[in-house]
């Protein structure tokens, strides 16, 4: 007798192209099933697309690689029948005769025929709902079940013009499917339009009565000290009898490893009518005080197990269903002061600062792995929103899940686009899909499916643009929000109050979250739907502080640069593809960057914007190679996406109350608007983002040279100092001040004081700048900045020269691995100079903050003991005087000489497998990789503190390599 609950169907699966098969599903599933992965069957991904399959086994090339994608035939010239495919799989499942069954698909795209052991049952059309069949009376009697699903693409899979553009011909928009497929102006077509069984398949046993789609929503009151659980649950009998049921609510927290606290649990006797389905309401359970849940920055993401279970008389335990569930008020209203959209969680205003987001892979190959190390990415940028774009997904529970988890807020959209949905070349259809009808089942259920994650922040009707009419007035009515999460609901004094006066939150549809129509309505952009988001180029870093940069209150996209390091341009292109950009000089002075074919494919955006912005990678002289060009790219990403978040953060409530930038990510391997690369590994812009990021944060405006100390928190910060130090490149330090006895209110830009240095007598033509915010008492860091600035009118020619210093450094780590994770303690010294004795910060001891959540549990890992990476030579470290002292407690040390006095400039760590028979070129990277901070500097007597944490693949030997500025001749080998 299986147990009640649910099972994954996601591996065993085969898939074949439907002309290539001549039986029947009916065959297929009970005289005729396919024996292993021999033609046409080869082995499928699922969850999965048609062309991740075929991807897989080598069927086409990989379209991430180059120009391959266009080797790939499109289903606008091969045909829908091309791509449309059978996938089968078997699974074992004997009931007994009480238990029923459920066969779950959680989304296919777009339509598909199932047989299960002969029985044909239909999926309709639709990318965006779930399905749920019941088969229980279809299941073979000795438990071994055939399983066949005959998929069909997207019934206006559409074509693309020669020209290109945003969604080809918007053909797609037709169906309720993903748009960006026909291509966009950050990816290259999808052949065959995300065709597939994307999303999970499961089965679930129950007993005769099912849980179906459980509402939780928390109330709150006297200041959030008050908070009640509200929970509705639908309950389907599948019976000719009346079941008697015994339904139980059980909320418990975690306090410590598998130590559990219960916080309530409840019993209701409910009886459900033969073969009904009833909604039952929970009564209210009232908590004091609970741990709230917060975004990332603000807080703890305090999380609650929420179990439901019903049993039934005479039978027992007849189906259960569990949540995390978070205690947090999510508000927002539009700022008279600035205009924009102000969001408030918990009665704490917040300053959105996050990304926008497309989906993680465009061949929807989705893992629980790889959500985790996006969303675990965006904390770490110190991001508190994502944004789902309306032409990519509605993202998935594992998605919301981690957002949950690592606090960051999410805007979601539905499928809705401008470009697709009433305008664009050629204009297309400002009606929307065909079937509205389809559209409104499948948002509601999409709805459902996500309401009660706390990281859901708002659901937005489009993309740039308003859903037709009759879509958007059904949105605005499913949507609308409860009378306790109304502005004006703040007057309740009680939940008895609430709800004898209206119905329980927890029956509406959502009711909890704000609804707004289009990305540029209602405090985003201008409001009124015009094009006013953007841009989406390289910028003067210093505009992005200007009171005529950007005239709204929330800008929902405005994006940038986004080059990959090196490993990555060599790891997804041919030899051709590694030929830098032509430097072409034009008449008006400017720069045009003239990129290789390869290049244009992968939709890379240029540094330069002859007329507006000179190119930003040949103020550090023209680039040589591809390493060259990359490490300069680097330099620029940085410099480009702290001054974009800085100069917002400058504006903070006065004229700005939020920004979202376009984008944080690709989901293949294109060559602008990222943090980083589909490989995950990090482009230096991820850490400019993650300095000017920081809930508390010391900041040099561009525009003025006023230094400026943020506090984004709720709370004052008193007793603390700034410290500003100039270094020249010769090591000197020309400028120190410090500005002491400083207090920062909360929720506020503080302007300290003129950083005078360009203004003295002979500054250095080009100079560091290090700022450091530390409480006075322990002198404990809170924000450290460092900049590289050049006087007005020049550029960073003389840092060519500067590569050739030699900067002693100490290096000193600490390893600890658990199983196949690595965690690694990293401290690096600048010995070139000792300390100077006036510098009290020299060490870098960072402050906790009261919501960090480092990930990296020391205590409970050991320390590696091996010698195996002593032993380990590379190529330019053999020429360094390279000395590891082994101490009981794990610490290693390595030195590298050097003659010279400065600073190490843009040092960066990456992890290599250590494999001794690679082959030149062979990527060897370990990706994806956490490091508290990258692309690093220190002054003379500095040091730093960089924990690293990432999983090594089985049987790999894992080694730690240090490059900077300095160091630019291959890197060294320091662990």
């Amino acid at each position: 007798m299986p147990e009640i609950g649910k099972t994954m169907l996601d591996s065993g699966w085969l898939a074949a192209r439907s002309t290539e098969v001549e039986l029947t599903g009916t065959q297929l599933t009970t005289t005729h099933p396919p024996t292993g992965p021999t033609s046409p069957w080869m082995e499928a991904v699922v969850p999965g697309t048609v062309l991740a399959t075929l991807v897989k086994n080598e069927v086409v090339a990989d379209p991430f690689h180059g120009l391959k994608n266009e080797t790939i035939i499109d289903i606008a010239d091969s045909g829908r029948e091309y791509y449309t495919f059978w996938f089968f799989t078997k699974f074992q499942c004997k009931l007994s005769g009480t238990q029923h069954l459920d066969l779950n698909f959680r989304a296919i795209n777009y339509s598909a025929e199932v047989y299960l052991n002969g029985h044909k049952k239909v999926l309709p059309k639709g990318m965006f709902r779930r399905h749920s069949l019941q088969v229980t009376d279809i299941l073979n009697p000795d438990g071994a079940n055939l399983l066949a699903v005959l998929v069909h693409p997207p019934d206006h899979p559409g074509s693309i013009p020669p020209e290109g553009g945003q969604g080809g011909d918007h053909e797609i928009g037709k169906d309720v499917a993903a748009q960006y497929v026909e291509g966009w102006d950050w990816i290259a077509p999808v052949r065959d339009r995300n065709t597939g069984i994307w999303d999970e398949v499961s089965i679930s046993v129950t007993g005769p009565v099912k849980i179906i789609d459980p509402h939780l929503v928390s109330s709150f009151f006297d200041h959030y000290t008050r908070v009640y659980l509200h929970a509705t649950t639908e309950l389907e009998n599948r019976t000719a009898w009346v079941a008697e049921c015994s339904l139980n609510i059980q909320v418990t927290t975690e306090l410590e490893g598998s130590i559990c606290l219960m916080e309530h649990l409840h019993t209701q006797q409910v009886s459900v009518p033969p073969g009904a389905r009833i909604q039952y309401t929970f009564p209210q359970l009232f908590f004091y005080k609970p741990n709230l849940w917060w975004p990332n920055g603000m807080g703890k993401q305090s999380l609650y197990n929420v179990n439901i279970t019903v049993d039934v008389k005479g039978y027992g335990e007849s189906d259960k269903w569990r949540h995390l569930f978070g205690f947090r008020k999510i508000e927002s209203h539009i700022d008279s002061t600035t205009g924009g959209r102000l969001f408030k969680v918990n009665g704490q205003t917040i300053f959105i600062r996050g990304g926008n987001w497309i989906l993680s892979d465009c061949l929807l190959r989705l893992s629980k792995e790889r959500y985790k190390t996006d969303i675990k990415f965006h904390a770490d940028m110190n991001l508190n929103m994502i944004r789902c774009w309306g032409g990519g997904l509605a993202e998935r529970p594992e998605f919301y899940h981690y957002c949950d988890v690592y606090g960051l807020l999410v805007w979601q959209e539905f499928w809705i686009t401008g470009d697709v949905d009433g305008r664009g070349i050629p204009v297309s259809n400002p009606s929307g899909p065909l079937d509205h009808d389809l559209f409104m089942l499948c948002a509601r259920d999409t709805v459902k499916l996500l309401r009660n994650h706390p990281s859901l922040a708002l659901w937005v009707g489009g993309n740039e643009q308003v859903p037709p009419a009759d879509i958007n007035t059904a949105l605005k009515d499913d949507l609308k929000l409860h009378p306790f999460f109304e502005n004006r609901s703040e007057n309740a004094t009680s939940v008895e109050e609430l709800s004898t006066e209206f119905k329980d939150p927890s029956q509406y549809l959502d009711g909890t979250r704000v609804y707004i129509q289009g990305s540029m309505w209602d405090g985003f952009a201008n409001g009124k739907g015009d094009f006013t988001d953007g841009p989406y180029e390289i910028q003067n870093p210093e505009d992005f502080f200007k009171d005529d940069y950007y005239k709204y209150g929330f800008n929902p996209e405005v994006g940038s640069v986004g080059m990959p390091v090196a490993a990555t341009i060599r790891a997804t292109m041919p030899p051709e593809g590694w030929q830098i950009p032509l430097f072409k000089k034009l008449p008006n002075g400017y720069t045009e960057e003239v990129p290789n074919p390869i290049w244009v494919y992968h939709k890379y955006i240029p540094y330069s914007k002859p007329g507006k912005v000179h190119d930003q990678i040949e103020l550090y002289g023209i680039p040589k190679d591809l390493d060259d060009f990359c490490l300069k790219a680097q330099l620029v990403n940085y410099v480009q996406y702290r001054a974009l978040l800085e100069g917002w953060t400058s504006r903070m409530w006065s004229k700005y109350t939020g920004v979202l930038i376009w984008k944080t990510q690709n989901p293949w391997s294109g060559l602008r608007g990222q943090f980083y690369d589909y490989l995950l590994d990090q482009t230096a812009g991820f850490y400019g983002c993650r300095c000017a990021a920081e809930p508390i944060h010391v900041q040099l405006n561009l525009a003025t040279y006023f230094i400026e100390a943020v506090n984004t928190m709720s709370e004052e910060l008193s007793d603390v100092a700034i410290e500003a130090s100039v270094w020249d490149l010769e090591g000197a330090c020309p400028y120190y001040k410090v500005f002491n006895k400083l207090s920062l209110p909360p929720k506020k830009v503080v302007s300290i004081s003129e950083m005078k240095y360009p203004k003295s007598k002979n500054p250095k033509p080009v100079y560091f700048l290090l700022l450091k915010l530390y409480h006075v008492s322990d002198y404990s860091i809170i924000s450290r900045n460092f900049y590289w600035l050049h006087l007005s009118g020049g550029d960073y020619k003389l840092l060519e020269p500067y590569r050739n210093k030699r900067i002693p450094l100490k290096i000193s780590s600490k390893i600890f691995i658990k199983g196949s994770s690595y965690e690694i303690e990293m401290n690096v010294q600048n010995k070139s100079k000792k300390p100077d004795p006036k510098i009290l910060t020299y060490k870098n001891n960072y402050a906790s903050r009261h919501d960090d959540d480092d990930n990296f549990d020391m205590a409970s890992l050991e320390p590696i003991h091996d010698e195996t990476e002593e032993q380990q030579k590379a190529g330019l470290f053999q020429r360094l005087c390279r000395q590891f002292s082994r101490e009981t407690n794990g610490l290693r040390v390595a030195e590298i000489n050097g003659s010279d006095a400065g600073v190490a400039f843009f040092l960066n760590f990456s992890i290599h497998a250590s494999n001794t028979d690679h082959k030149e070129g062979e990527d060897t990277r370990i990706l994806p990789v956490h490091y508290s901070d990258n692309y690093f500097s220190l002054v003379p007597g500095e040091e730093m503190s960089i924990k690293i944490s990432f999983q090594v693949p089985r049987g790999v030997t894992p080694r730690v390599t240090l490059k900077g500025w300095n160091y630019h001749h291959g890197g060294h080998t320091v662990l």
